[in-house]
């Protein structure tokens, strides 16, 4: 499979993104641009990348690329190809069924447990990040709705006081956003579920567990059907 070279056009400066809003090293910042550019589709599943073309296009040198892709490696994100570069690795229907099947087995009861303990101030703390959602599924940026969603859900689930859960689902929600979302905002399916974020909030606030239990269940089902379909 020849590399891939012109579809991923150079970026003007090295402003990477963040995902999950934390504070990270330079080359964590390299890892996070990664797979943001697989989340929008820009890099794709199949296809063969270079270190040096992906370190034109965010406008860093090729070893910080190089150590970023070995680490995407590690998570089995992308495999290596000697002496060409690092294959997108392409996720099955019956992954991603197994990585959201398990995702309602820890985020639902965890998220409807936080209607009766989580603290007020807290759960409003989540709303800007809640409201960038929504004004990114609006302006189909693909970039700022993951950067976003996965502050939000990630800081939703901090409440709860399990670090290891956290990390679990962070982890499966690398593991399955592999398919660009172009499509999607082109059909104008992001939005509706972008507004269940606000919808989630206000269910927790009101302490009303059925309600929460209702969202998050058609939420995770309109994940697996967005982060599933590619074009």
């Amino acid at each position: 499979m020849a590399v891939q070279r012109a579809s991923v056009p150079p970026a003007t400066a090295p402003d990477l993104p963040t995902l999950g809003g934390k504070k990270s090293s330079y080359r964590e910042r390299v890892v996070d641009a990664l797979r943001a550019a697989m989340i929008a589709g820009e890099l794709r599943p199949g296809e063969v990348y270079s270190a040096p073309t992906l370190a034109a296009r965010f406008g860093v040198s090729a070893t910080p690329v190089r150590e970023a892709m070995l680490d995407l490696a590690k998570e089995g994100l992308v495999d290596t190809v000697p002496n060409k570069g690092f294959r997108v690795t392409a996720v099955s229907e019956k992954q991603l069924d197994e990585y959201t099947h398990i995702r309602a087995l820890i985020e639902i009861p965890t998220v409807v447990g936080l209607a009766g303990t989580a603290d007020p101030v807290s759960l409003e703390a989540l709303r800007p990040a809640a409201r960038e959602i929504v004004h990114a599924a609006v302006a189909g940026d693909l970039i700022a709705y993951v950067e976003a969603d996965t502050r939000f859900h990630l800081g939703l689930l901090a409440l709860a006081g399990n670090a290891h859960l956290v990390e679990v689902v962070g982890d499966l929600r690398g593991r399955s956003r592999l398919y660009g979302l172009t499509a999607l905002v082109k059909a104008g399916r992001l939005l509706a579920s972008a507004q269940e974020h606000l919808e989630l909030l206000d269910a927790l606030l009101d302490r009303d567990k059925a309600a929460v239990r209702d969202i998050m269940t058609r939420h995770l089902g309109h994940v697996r059907g967005l982060w599933a379909a590619h074009d």
